[in-house]
């Protein structure tokens, strides 16, 4: 996508919504391309330009023509990687192969599961599999690897290199050794086999862990049958039913969905046999240690100190919260109060709900889509003088009507890059909220340009209606923020090297900047500049973002351990083998970390599917959300627009990408050293209650 396409000149558009009154609200152009009614395209004839510009993807075909013409680069590389002699050149060239490799394979991820064509869908499929092949080969390729080896044992050419390109030389090095490649022809062909098989047992797992279970109709009561989707002489179960008032439901939903399957607990058992056979084949004591290498914490025995300490100093608060559980279970359940697993997120609803009213649909009015992307709009102004400029698409480059792109526009430096934001409900989607790297940015040292960076942010959002815009809830609103952090750490990243662009960083580091975003998206300061009615034009009232803010904290100590539990019961699975059944190990991490009892003939672990993505790594969101609190806290809490911290943040934060150790990010932020019992607190101060709000309450 060309790097100099020209912005459309865009006016200002009132609100299409009229109802009782007539509206008062004027958008800005960013608001307007959000809030306004979408116009279909019109012209026809409008050449076709293909998927994100590509011109091969203007069909599924084109995945075919894209696959072969990266893998015709690849083979161009390779040839130059290892004929050269060592030297940044070597790294340049190492980044080129893996740059022509990710703009096939991260496209074609993305169009797997969210294009509406099946046929694109199945092209995409094929694509990644063909990719995938040719990297498993890659990284087995020990020509390839000797040519990194003699750059990084010769001492005089290292001391030559910059930070950046020494990181990303051991980065791909590390890629190599986590394949086997230092191994001799006998022991490399079983890590090989390894591979293969893991990514078999890893498929199989994730597809095994959202199937649905049933259960006889004539096993439940009958007017329970409503809640359950109807499989003739079956009830079909796929779901926790987590938030259903009726405890009935809650209990045989959990007992249903998480019933034992041998054939998937014989698969999880072979996974984490299998990955920890390859660790230690590769020269690890276990796959956490692998997998932790370069991350924040760095060691599993890292991990579970920060585990135990913070459960240590929640303990008191957590025991509190399950009184208050068990209380309000008695009060609603008087014949069955034992509180049990399937109690506490309903519960802490309940509870939420009753100290603080915090109906979505009281605040959704003032949410509209519209309006929350001028907030946006306005904060990355503020920070870092960054603008979202509604671009048109041309034909062909969207997969839907209704997804809008946005050109990221710095007021000195132009151009960052473009995010596509595929926000509403479709079906065939998936109902999740997440960011995509479609392309990467890097410094093409062969035109002297810079790659500019591609992203997708894909939520799930309601249509608006003729009588409304999109309206959010608060929830959907800080989904919104939150991948929006994720977008700019993208689009504001501005690294050398594709291979370390953006969120290609250390898991635990990689949450930091998108849960940042929730303490902008949940501040007076910040949303009354763009919370409004969209009807009256009526500002958010403060005393309604702050009760949002406490309702937080209800539970939030019992909450905060449940995903305790999670972490530990991961890091358990991936440690020395236990040599007891993973269904043993969950038992007593419940009772040890968690505190309610186990249901029997329960496997919660089979439906756990963060282990294949996140495996030894689902600590990541405590401790991102433990850096991003000291970060709010220390550098944004005193006036959230600072324009001085956000390019502070920019620098020592979102520059780097994955291109500097994550902890000394973390430190230039800061401008000390933080220690797990920072990281602890942090967490724990989080739900201090604020009293001002208490205050505000009583005066309204």
């Amino acid at each position: 996508m060309s790097a100099c396409r020209s912005l459309l000149p865009f006016v200002k558009h009132r609100s299409l919504w009229t109802h009782v009154r007539r509206n008062v609200t004027t958008w800005s152009p960013v608001g307007a391309a959000f809030n306004g009614k979408h116009h279909k395209r019109l012209n026809v004839f409008e050449k076709n330009v293909g998927l994100f510009g590509v011109p091969e993807l203007s069909c599924p075909a084109g995945f075919q023509a894209a696959t072969e013409s990266a893998l015709k680069d690849t083979r161009r590389l390779v040839q130059r990687a290892c004929s050269g002699p060592p030297g940044p050149q070597t790294v340049e060239s190492f980044d080129q192969l893996s740059n022509a490799l990710c703009k096939v394979a991260d496209l074609a991820d993305f169009v797997k599961v969210a294009h509406p064509d099946p046929a694109f869908r199945e092209a995409a499929e094929k694509a990644c599999i063909d990719i995938g092949t040719v990297v498993e080969k890659l990284n087995t390729n020990v020509d390839l690897c000797k040519s990194l080896k003699v750059l990084l044992d010769n001492p005089e050419i290292v001391a030559q290199l910059d930070p950046d390109t020494r990181r990303v030389a051991e980065l791909f090095l590390f890629d190599f050794e986590i394949s086997g490649i230092h191994l001799d022809d006998k022991l490399r062909k079983e890590a090989v086999g390894l591979h293969v098989k893991l990514l078999d047992l890893n498929n199989e797992f994730l597809v095994g862990s959202h199937q649905p279970n049933r259960i006889a109709r004539s096993a439940i009561p009958e007017h329970l049958h409503l809640h359950f989707a109807d499989e003739g002489s079956f009830i079909q179960v796929g779901g926790l039913h987590a938030d259903s008032p009726d405890d009935l439901a809650r209990e045989i939903a959990y007992r249903v969905f998480l019933y034992p399957n041998a054939d998937m607990l014989e698969c999880l058992e072979e996974l984490l046999k299998c990955r920890y056979k390859l660790a230690t084949l590769v020269g690890y004591e276990s796959y956490g240690h692998r997998a932790l290498k370069g991350t924040m914490a760095k060691t599993p025995e890292a991990v579970m100190s920060f585990l135990q300490l913070l459960t240590d100093k929640l303990s008191d608060r957590t025991a509190k919260d399950f009184t208050m559980l068990r209380n309000m279970k008695k009060k609603l359940n008087p014949q069955n109060s034992e509180l049990m697993p399937w109690d506490h997120p309903y519960l802490s609803g309940v509870l939420r709900a009753e100290r603080y009213n915090i109906e979505p649909s009281l605040y959704s009015p003032y949410l509209s889509l519209g309006a929350c992307m001028e907030g946006l709009n306005n904060l990355f102004s503020e920070l870092y003088g960054v603008s979202l400029v509604s671009e048109h698409a041309s034909a062909g480059e969207v997969w839907s009507e209704d997804v809008r792109k946005l050109a990221v526009v710095h007021e000195t430096e132009g151009l960052m890059g473009y995010i596509y934001c595929d926000f509403f409900h479709r079906k065939d989607k998936p109902h999740q909220d997440c960011h995509f790297t479609i392309r990467g940015g890097r410094q093409c040292q062969e035109t002297g340009e810079y790659q500019l960076p591609v992203v997708v942010l894909m939520l799930s959002l309601p249509h608006p209606t003729k009588r409304a815009p999109t309206l959010l809830t608060p929830g959907m609103m800080e989904n919104l923020f939150h991948e929006m952090g994720h977008a700019m750490h993208s689009m504001l990243g501005r690294t050398r090297y594709q291979h370390v662009t953006g969120t290609r960083c250390a898991t635990d580091f990689a949450e930091v900047p998108s849960i940042l975003m929730e303490y902008f998206a949940t501040d007076y300061r910040v949303v009354s500049r763009f919370a409004r009615h969209y009807e009256t034009g009526q500002p958010l009232p403060e005393g309604m973002v702050a009760r949002l803010c406490e309702s937080k904290k209800v539970c939030g100590a019992a909450d905060t351990q449940l995903q305790i539990f999670y972490a530990v019961l991961d890091q358990i699975y991936h440690s020395q083998p236990q040599n007891r059944s993973t269904t043993d190990v969950l038992k007593e991490m419940q009772q040890k970390f968690y505190g309610l009892p186990y249901a029997p003939n329960t496997a919660w672990q089979l439906r756990f599917s963060h282990l294949i993505g996140y495996g030894a790594k689902y600590y990541s969101y405590l401790m991102s959300r433990a850096v991003a609190s000291m970060v709010w806290k220390q550098c944004f809490l005193q006036d959230p627009l600072n324009r001085d911290m956000g390019e502070r943040y920019r620098r020592h934060m979102l520059a780097h990408g994955g291109a500097k150790e994550p902890m000394l990010m973390v430190e230039g932020m800061l401008q000390r050293q933080p220690t797990m019992e920072d990281f602890v607190d942090a967490l724990v101060s989080e739900l201090q209650p604020n009293f001002e709000t208490f205050i505000m309450d009583s005066e309204s």
